[in-house]
C-alpha cells in the first residue's frame, strides 16, 4: 500500500537533507501545503529555525493578480515563514528526490477573512461569529472558496490534490488561547453550536420551509441543558431540525461538486482531487461532513482517519482513493510505534493509501518508528 506524509514548505525550504531523509523512510509522496491556515509550527530538524509562526491564513506561492483582481475576497500572500515561491521551491527539492507531490489546500478555515470581512463568517444561534470559519452558505464566500481551490491546488510538478475544509466549519477550533472547555461538548452540542444564523442561511432555512427565528431559538433551548451542566444536548429531531440539515448538505454538497470541477477544469488529464472527509454528514471541521455515497462520486477519492475508513470503502470504485490518515507524532496523540498494525487493519477495511500525520513535526525518533514499519510493510 503506498505511503504519504504530510508535509509544510518551510520543513524542506532551507534543509538540503530534506528531501532525501523522507525518501529513505520509504515514502512514496509528500502531500505539501500550498494554501494553510495561521499556525505555530515546530521544525525539531531545521538547520535554522525550531518555530514558525505563520501569522495568518495565506497561499504559499505568489498568487495570480489577474485571477484575483477587483474581487473583494482574495487569498492573502504569505510572510517571512512563506517568502516567493515556497511551495514551488520545496515542490521541486522533493520530486528531485522521487517523492510524488501533492498540494494541501486548506480551504473554509480562515481567521484573518473573518477578522477583514466579519459578514463572510458563520454566525451561531446566539448572535456570535465565529471569524475562522467562513459561511460556504454566502455566494461571495462559495466564489473564493472555489477560485482558490483551482489556483491552489494545480501547482507545478503537483500529480493530484487533497482539499481541506472542503465544507462546513464550525465551533471545533483551537482558536489563540482557547477557553472554551469549561463545559465538554458532545457531537450533538457541537452541531448545533455549529449551526449557522447568517443573513444567507437564515434565507436557506427559509426556503426548507423552516422559519430562522423558530429555528435559532430552539436551538438555544435545546443547549440549555448543556449550560447547565445537566446533561448532553437532547435529540435534535423533528421538521426544524430537518430543515437545518437539508439546507446544509446542499450548500456542503454543491460546495464540494463546484470545488472539484473547478480543479479538474484547470488542472492536466490525469491529476487527482481527493477531499479530507469525515462519513456523518453534520461534522464540521478540517474533514467535512459528507455523504460517502456521494462525495465519492464526486471526487477522485478522500482521505479520513483511520477508523472512518470502513464507511467509505463500499463506495470505492476500482480507481477510488481511500487513504487511512494515521497521526505519528507521539506528541499529538499519535502511535508510530503501532503504525504497521494499524496500515493493516486499515488496508482490510478497505483503504487503499495511508497518509501519515505529519513527517514535518514528528521526533527523530517517531520518524525511525514510520521507517520501520513501512519496510515492514513492504
Amino acid at each position: 500500500m503506498r505511503a504519504g506524509a504530510f508535509l509544510y514548505p518551510w520543513d524542506v525550504d532551507g534543509d538540503p537533507a530534506a528531501p532525501a531523509r523522507l525518501a529513505a523512510l520509504g515514502l512514496d509522496r509528500i502531500t505539501l501545503a500550498a494554501a494553510y491556515h495561521s499556525t505555530r509550527a515546530l521544525t525539531p530538524r531545521h538547520p535554522r529555525h525550531r518555530i514558525v509562526t505563520a501569522a495568518h491564513a495565506a497561499v504559499l506561492y505568489p498568487p495570480d493578480p489577474g485571477r484575483w483582481r477587483g474581487r473583494a475576497l482574495a487569498p492573502y500572500p504569505a510572510g517571512d515563514w512563506a517568502p516567493g515561491d515556497a511551495f514551488g521551491a520545496a515542490a521541486d527539492a522533493l520530486a528531485g528526490a522521487g517523492l510524488e507531490v501533492r498540494s494541501w489546500v486548506v480551504l473554509a478555515h480562515n481567521s484573518r477573512l473573518g477578522a477583514e470581512h466579519p459578514d463572510t463568517s458563520v454566525v451561531n444561534a446566539y448572535g456570535d461569529r465565529y471569524p475562522w470559519a467562513p459561511c460556504i452558505g454566502q455566494e461571495a464566500v462559495r466564489a473564493f472558496l472555489v477560485g482558490l481551490a483551482a489556483e491552489a491546488a494545480v501547482r507545478p510538478g503537483t500529480t493530484g490534490t487533497e482539499l481541506e475544509s472542503c465544507g462546513w466549519y464550525g465551533l471545533a477550533h483551537l482558536h489563540a488561547h482557547d477557553k472554551t472547555a469549561g463545559i465538554p461538548l458532545d457531537p450533538g452540542a457541537q452541531y448545533l453550536m455549529s449551526l449557522c444564523f447568517c443573513p444567507s442561511c437564515q434565507e436557506g432555512y427559509g426556503k426548507q420551509g423552516a422559519d430562522p427565528d423558530e429555528l435559532a431559538a430552539a436551538v438555544r433551548g435545546a443547549l440549555e441543558p448543556v449550560w447547565r451542566g445537566d446533561s448532553a444536548a437532547p435529540a435534535w429531531t423533528g421538521p426544524l431540525a430537518d430543515a437545518a440539515l437539508a439546507w446544509r448538505l446542499t450548500a456542503a454538497r454543491t460546495l464540494q461538486e463546484a470545488a472539484v470541477t473547478a480543479v479538474r477544469a484547470a488542472a492536466p488529464p490525469g491529476f487527482r482531487v481527493l477531499l479530507h472527509a469525515d462519513p456523518v454528514p453534520t461534522r464540521c471541521g478540517a474533514n467535512a461532513g459528507t455523504d460517502p455515497a456521494h462525495v465519492l462520486a464526486v471526487a477522485d477519492g478522500v482521505v479520513t482517519p483511520a477508523p472512518q475508513v470502513a464507511a467509505f470503502a463500499p463506495h470505492a470504485r476500482v480507481e477510488t482513493v481511500v487513504a487511512a490518515n494515521l497521526t505519528v507524532v507521539r506528541g499529538m496523540g499519535g502511535s508510530p510505534h503501532t503504525l504497521a498494525a494499524d496500515a493493516r487493519r486499515a488496508a482490510d477495511e478497505g483503504a487503499t493509501e495511508l497518509s501519515l500525520y505529519h513527517a514535518g513535526l514528528a521526533s527523530e525518533a517517531d520518524l525511525a518508528a514510520v521507517g520501520e514499519a513501512l519496510a515492514s510493510l513492504r
